[in-house]
């Protein structure tokens, strides 16, 4: 999927070298751009550009990539110097993200043959010092990578911001339909939906439950055999759901929400949706299995009617094509406050996505004292151990605040047979006293974005791009710094539009 998707290889010089030098400027330029387009830490094509010499052409270059739809970003590196009042125009029309890649094209400095053509011809040491001045003087928001473009360190950084602008490309034209409103006299759900348009681009299509039920309505018995009969073959299914089975009528009804949802989804052009339990009018079911398989096949989706976390699911998700593990809608759920290590128990009342599954999903039925409905079908499994982030994204008034927080997801200390729905045990980075201070001095919301693939670098690019506040809870945050940094932020924010 991100092999559609382009970012461009802009090298900067000027005329003051002579066609010799632009020559090779050129050459090594190509030769670079080429080695990170076969990178196997590159998802994105990288597409070498004629070198640009001046403030025409650095302007032309930057109107192109705006109108480039599969033009994602930009990677700038200044081989020699290039004056930076050249980049002034260039750089405030261009409404794509940039990376500046601060390398030079030998990794060593030839001892015994230097001379002043070699130091004439690289000049990124202080070529890109210049570019980033005027970066930095422009209020422009990008990432610095710094070392020999050869090296996997330099490649994954590279590779983690393309990412990056892959999912804050998919977040400028994703359409999030809101099925019913957010769970009443809940707040951190809310929003301002214009805001997220402006500085997202992303679009919030509310809908009554009774659209959806038309559709689910016109779901023909044919249809609903055969996904029902798939299922049985995918699954690990009790006994009782499997054709034949006392309660097999539930996984038919299961199959037949989830084919009108996909359905209503498909027709609109939507990659994210919300539903809500206190808005179900004309559903038998809560759709919760039908929501799991969605998330499964890259939909976007939140709880009661939690629109920024459906649209950060669905970023997150095409960030995370081709790595290993999986992305999730989440919620720290309850505790395990014992005095050998805290942790949390992450799960929701159904809508976990089986990407981050470690074994076959069970498909069970089981009652929820929720919602007023049937039993609802479900799948369980616990998520296997390693690392992992939850992503919250807040509406703070005046702005858009992310909080990332590193955990570590860990074995069950013991096997939880009455508990019906999807689960994960972690342990918050640095430990549950701190992360779970921090994150609620952030305010951060109860709902999440869970992923094993995606990495906290990951999202404070896609922060930057997009021009969010963006707070990390790591191994290293304190309570006391964590208060600070709040504190200096809101004065930012505060200032920021006059700066």
């Amino acid at each position: 999927m991100l092999k559609q998707f382009e970012v461009w290889f802009i090298t900067g010089s000027q005329h003051l070298y002579g066609p010799k030098t632009l020559e090779q400027v050129a050459q090594n330029s190509q030769a670079i751009a080429k080695a990170l387009d076969g990178s196997a830490h590159i998802p994105v094509k990288v597409v070498f550009k004629p070198v640009v010499k001046t403030a025409e052409e650095i302007s032309d270059i930057c109107v192109q990539a705006n109108n480039a739809p599969s033009c994602i970003g930009l990677i700038t590196w200044m081989h020699t110097f290039s004056p930076a009042k050249m980049w002034i125009a260039g750089l405030r029309s261009l409404q794509k993200p940039f990376l500046h890649l601060h390398t030079q094209f030998n990794r060593d400095l030839p001892w015994g043959e230097i001379d002043m053509d070699f130091m004439n011809l690289n000049q990124a040491a202080h070529g890109d010092r210049e570019f980033g001045f005027i970066g930095s003087r422009l209020r422009i928001q990008r990432k610095v990578v710094v070392g020999h473009w050869s090296e996997d360190g330099v490649q994954q950084k590279i590779g983690t911001w393309t990412r990056a602008a892959a999912g804050y490309q998919e977040m400028k034209t994703l359409k999030v339909a809101r099925f019913g409103d957010n769970m009443r006299n809940v707040a951190v759900t809310e929003g301002d939906k214009v805001e997220a348009q402006i500085r997202l681009g992303m679009t919030v299509h509310g809908f009554g439950v009774g659209d959806l039920v038309k559709e689910v309505n016109l779901v023909s018995e044919e249809a609903i055999t055969k996904l029902a009969a798939e299922i049985e073959s995918k699954y690990n299914v009790a006994d009782e759901l499997k054709k034949g089975g006392k309660r097999h009528d539930s996984l038919r009804e299961s199959a037949k929400i989830e084919i009108g949802l996909r359905t209503f989804l498909e027709k609109g052009g939507f990659k994210a949706f919300t539903s809500n339990f206190e808005d179900l009018h004309g559903l038998v079911q809560l759709p919760g299995f039908s929501v799991q398989r969605l998330m499964a096949d890259g939909y976007g989706f939140g709880g009661e009617g939690d629109w920024k976390t459906a649209a950060l699911v669905r970023a997150m998700k095409v960030m995370a094509v081709g790595l290993s593990g999986g992305t999730s809608f989440m919620e720290d759920y309850t505790y395990h406050l014992h005095p050998s290590g805290a942790k949390v128990l992450g799960a929701h009342m159904l809508e976990v996505c089986e990407s981050i599954a470690e074994q076959k999903p069970i498909v069970e039925i089981h009652q929820l004292g929720i919602g007023g409905k049937a039993d609802p079908v479900r799948s369980r499994f616990t998520v296997k151990p390693g690392a992992a982030i939850n992503v919250s994204m807040m509406d703070m008034g005046n702005r858009f605040r992310m909080v990332v927080n590193e955990v570590e997801v860990v074995p069950l200390e013991a096997p939880m047979p009455k508990l019906p729905v999807a689960s994960a045990l972690w342990v918050p980075k640095p430990n549950l006293a701190i992360g779970a201070g921090a994150w609620i001095l952030a305010g951060g919301a109860h709902h999440t974005s869970f992923s094993q693939a995606v990495t906290a670098e990951c999202m404070e690019d896609f922060a930057e791009m997009a021009g969010l506040e963006f707070l990390l809870i790591d191994d290293k945050t304190t309570i006391s710094e964590f208060k600070k940094e709040l504190r200096w932020n809101d004065v930012f924010y505060m200032l920021n539009k006059g700066l």
